[in-house]
Formats: structure tokens, C-alpha cells, sequence
């Protein structure tokens, strides 16, 4: 595993929890000992999260064409589905919700409040420009 010191502290890298978790999905190497798929899939991860090109990957997560062809290789196979699936997985109940304002609902008066002319009136500067006077 890798030891994350100052000069590494930029790039993406999985925990080794993190790790451990999908470890699981990635096929058995056989043959010839492979590329350590922890500093892999964290320069796959670096590389589509800040949209690079294959070509511009930093040199600390590997070669480049190791990178793409695993990527291909594991897409192919269906591995980044099946983790995504597991990782989808309800899990035990934390004690932070996140919630986006796409999920709240104005209250009903919300949108009418300027037909009702609770809203500020425009100043008459404003209106001279537009030519509302």
C-alpha cells in the first residue's frame, strides 16, 4: 500500500477500508503478478473525476495504458457495476442527513407574494430605466 507523505497528499487515494470493501469484486490475478489494483482504481478515480485525457494521468498511479485497459478490462467484465451495486446497498443508519433544496417545497404563498405586493416595489430610477415610468 501506499504511504501518503506531503508530496502525494494531492492525487486521490482509496483507504484501505474503502478497499477492503470491494476488494472482493476484482478478479484473481494469474500469470504474471499485476499492478496493485488499490493505485489503480485511484488513478482511474483521478482521472475521470478531473476529466483527463488517459494520456495526462500523473506518473505515481502507474502507466497510462495500464490504467485505460484495466478500466476497459473491469468495464467490460462488469466490475464497476457490481461495486456500485454493493456500495448502493442500505447500510446501517447514520446521524447526518443530507437533504438539496430540489427537495423541499416552497410554501404554496411563496410563489405569490409579488402578485400580492408583499415583494419590495421597484424604485422609480429603476423603473425610468426600463421605462416603466
Amino acid at each position: 500500500m501506499l504511504v501518503m507523505n506531503q508530496s502525494n497528499t494531492r492525487y486521490f487515494w482509496l483507504s484501505a477500508e474503502q478497499m477492503r470493501r470491494i476488494q472482493p469484486f476484482f478478479p484473481k490475478a494469474r500469470g504474471r503478478a499485476r499492478s496493485d489494483d488499490c493505485k489503480v482504481l485511484s488513478g482511474i478515480i483521478y482521472v475521470k473525476r478531473n476529466g483527463l485525457r488517459w494520456q495526462d494521468a500523473p506518473a505515481v498511479y502507474g502507466p497510462y495504458k495500464t490504467l485505460y485497459n484495466r478500466f476497459a478490462r473491469w468495464s467490460r467484465m462488469g466490475i464497476f457495476a457490481r461495486i456500485f451495486q454493493e456500495l448502493a446497498q442500505p447500510g446501517a443508519q447514520g446521524d447526518t442527513l443530507m437533504m438539496d433544496s430540489t427537495f423541499l417545497k416552497a410554501h404554496r404563498t411563496a410563489a405569490s407574494l409579488r402578485k400580492k405586493g408583499i415583494v419590495r416595489a421597484r424604485s422609480d430610477a429603476r423603473k425610468a430605466r426600463r421605462g416603466w415610468a
